[in-house]
């Protein structure tokens, strides 16, 4: 059996989307529907069950596993609640970890690229380059460190992915943390108007389309050797002003508008990231990235037809 948490929100039921398409569907999800509108991604999906993430940890051993895609994390970049980040990103992985390390299970799990902070040292996988911001990204880091004490040379694989900015269907539960694509969207439904911080055009990220992301994940399932932990973007650097211009040609009458840059941001806000990719592709990750232009026009489609969710 193969567990996927998070498995209904936003990367984890694209896995599981994935996998599907590989034929395999002896899935459990694990997550939390509080916020039940992410019930809609499971709705198109095979799994043989789901529990609850506050259950999953003392039902451990009624499974038997083979994989861990350990993606449920509160992602919220501005809570500012650091005892239930610590305890819902942190200790939860940990607890995760050493069940599959002291059970010979496969363990690959979520990172993020917000643990490079502002990325003045540059965006490789190494520990004098990481400063995160804020507690979400301190809760990662806090995990990636743990797992490089832990160490890699288990009998199982463990690795971890170091999302930069990943857009596409399913992330409609989301909210404010939904990609720049998804709220894009939705401001020109409302008044035509896509609304920028002044300086966009230079604010610049490494925007990864979903569907690669999933990519990259199949790819260490389907190496279990690979481990170690590793960027998952692009590694190209666009500007979110690219992203309004491509959506503007998708739309009619869409204007462009810019507005004051929030204050409570300032000093908090990475203006620029770029995974660098050689470690993942030293792991022997071949495969090209999709590009903006490509991965924006297929969201946009999915958006237009069905709200942003794959059905």
């Amino acid at each position: 059996m193969i567990v996927v948490t998070g498995g209904a929100g936003f990367i984890g039921s694209n896995i599981v989307k994935g996998l599907n398409e590989k034929g395999i569907d002896d899935i459990l999800i694990v997550d939390n529907l509080t916020n039940s509108a992410k019930h809609l991604n499971l709705n198109p999906l095979k799994f043989v069950d789901f529990v609850d993430k506050e259950e999953f940890l003392e039902r451990l051993n009624e499974f038997d596993i083979e994989l861990i895609f350990h993606q449920g994390a509160c992602s919220d970049t501005l809570e500012g609640n650091g005892k239930y980040m610590i305890k819902n990103n942190y200790d939860y992985s940990k607890a995760l970890l050493h069940y599959a390390t002291d059970k010979k299970i496969r363990f690959i799990y979520a990172s993020s690229a917000s643990v490079y902070g502002l990325g003045k040292n540059g965006f490789e996988e190494k520990r004098e380059n990481e400063y995160p911001l804020n507690v979400y990204a301190f809760s990662k880091f806090m995990f990636d460190n743990y797992v490089r004490r832990v160490g890699f040379d288990k009998a199982a694989q463990i690795v971890g992915l170091r999302y930069f900015n990943v857009y596409g269907p399913n992330e409609h539960h989301k909210g404010k943390m939904a990609s720049v694509v998804y709220h894009f969207h939705n401001q020109i439904l409302y008044d035509e108007t896509v609304k920028l911080f002044e300086g966009s055009e230079n604010f610049k990220r490494d925007f990864i389309f979903v569907d690669d992301v999933v990519k990259v994940n199949l790819f260490f399932m389907e190496n279990p050797s690979k481990s170690g932990i590793f960027n998952v973007g692009t590694g190209k650097a666009e500007s979110f002003l690219k992203i309004a211009q491509i959506m503007s040609q998708l739309y009619s009458n869409v204007r462009i508008e810019y507005i004051e840059f929030p204050e409570e941001l300032k000093k908090k806000y990475q203006t620029y990231t770029c995974a660098d990719l050689k470690n993942l592709r030293k792991a022997g990750y071949k495969d090209e990235f999709i590009s903006l232009e490509d991965g924006v026009r297929a969201y946009v489609k999915v958006l237009k037809e069905s709200d942003g969710v794959w059905v």
